[in-house]
């Protein structure tokens, strides 16, 4: 039996015959892990802890930025400087403090995802790199749990539920490689309308909502696709690939691997080393190099859009955006060393390219750009 206070609190959910007592009580008994507590995670966690979810896992290492408030909507001003994880469960626990708020402040890798998830009924996915939704999927179809998919960029979101083990696909039968590194701007690079991971995120939770109470029809099969500039949504239809890896008729992937490896790039830039390759320079070596920047020995190229420079820079920075750097590619003085950088690195990495086709070879990128130097180097620069 529910609680007197159980019954006002949910008495709107009483009253529907697809929930009302029985299936508030699944709710209750039901356990959710949130993989990122960002733009897709902070409507998700939301949403689930007033809906009495009894168990939610939040895994996110990351303290609250200035700017994360455009989108997440779990925190506040306050939060700023604070962990997520801090801010999250004091809001979620103020909610309804029925529900179990479980933190995991680190990040989710291949050495403690299936430690981490086993146990929980669904998993979302509120991440924002392919490493970690690779992973995330895999979790999940070896685990045999539903994995609530999500992902927004610019003005477009999309969502759907990967179920193999109740018939339908996976991520990987949806993309079965990842894509080149650098070649699929992050929001950071490319920007996102703050509102539309609260409408994906929405989109996961109610999606985990009619999983757990076993009502409606899941997105097991389906993509979603919302475009906000012309307010309208799309349906695909996903079929499960016989052939894939993972959940096909005869899978080679049995257990987790390296998934940045596997993408070609670190998850996030801040787990970028600072050690280099061929092309490539790491940020100390950039660091000592400043001296001759600033005498013009050296030039430093600066790829990123001019509102990330309005935001920070590194002093003595020539700056082309990637994008006009074939036009523009006689301002930048030959016969020096060059060092190109910009938010993380996929930009920088291009720029050399574009620097050595128009005969300008032996142009460095800056290795995890200006995300890791301002981690290692100068840590009072804001982020973005």
């Amino acid at each position: 039996m529910l609680s007197s206070e159980e019954s006002q609190r949910y008495a709107r959910h009483l009253t529907l015959p697809e929930v009302g007592e029985a299936g508030q009580k699944r709710l209750r008994e039901a356990s959710v892990l949130l993989i990122g507590v960002g733009g897709l995670g902070s409507p998700a966690a939301l949403y689930l802890a007033a809906s009495g979810i009894g168990r939610l896992g939040l895994v996110d290492p990351d303290k609250v930025e200035l700017s994360n408030l455009q989108r997440q909507i779990l925190y506040s001003t306050s939060d700023v400087g604070r962990t997520k994880l801090e801010g999250a469960k004091q809001r979620l626990e103020g909610l309804d403090p029925g529900v179990e708020v479980v933190g995991y402040a680190e990040r989710f890798t291949s050495d403690n995802a299936m430690e981490i998830a086993r146990g929980y009924d669904v998993l979302i996915d509120g991440t924002d790199n392919f490493a970690t939704r690779y992973l995330s999927n895999d979790v999940a179809v070896l685990l045999g749990v539903p994995n609530v998919y999500g992902s927004v960029f610019r003005f477009e979101g999309q969502c759907s539920v990967f179920a193999p083990h109740r018939g339908g696909p996976c991520y990987r039968c949806m993309f079965p490689e990842p894509p080149e590194p650098g070649l699929v701007p992050s929001c950071a690079e490319g920007g996102v309308l703050g509102v539309l991971p609260g409408l994906v995120g929405t989109l996961q939770a109610t999606e985990a909502i009619k999983l757990i109470l076993g009502v409606g029809d899941p997105l097991i099969g389906r993509l979603m696709h919302f475009d906000a500039m012309r307010a309208r949504f799309r349906e695909f239809r996903l079929k499960k690939d016989p052939l894939c890896q993972l959940c096909g008729e005869k899978p080679t992937i049995r257990e987790l691997i390296d998934y940045a490896a596997f993408c070609g790039a670190s998850a996030r830039s801040g787990e970028v080393e600072s050690a280099s390759s061929p092309g490539q320079v790491g940020v100390e070596e950039v660091q000592k190099l400043l001296p001759q920047v600033r005498s013009g020995a050296v030039t430093l190229l600066d790829v990123r859009e001019p509102f990330e420079v309005n935001i920070c820079g590194i002093e003595g920075a020539l700056h082309i955006p990637v994008g006009e750097l074939e036009a523009r590619i006689d301002e930048i003085g030959r016969g020096k060393p060059l060092v190109v950088y910009c938010k993380a690195g996929a930009r920088s990495d291009r720029a050399v390219e574009v620097l050595a086709a128009a005969g300008m070879e032996g142009a460095q990128s800056m290795v995890g750009g200006i995300d890791l130097w301002r981690e290692l180097v100068d840590p009072s620069l804001p982020g973005y």
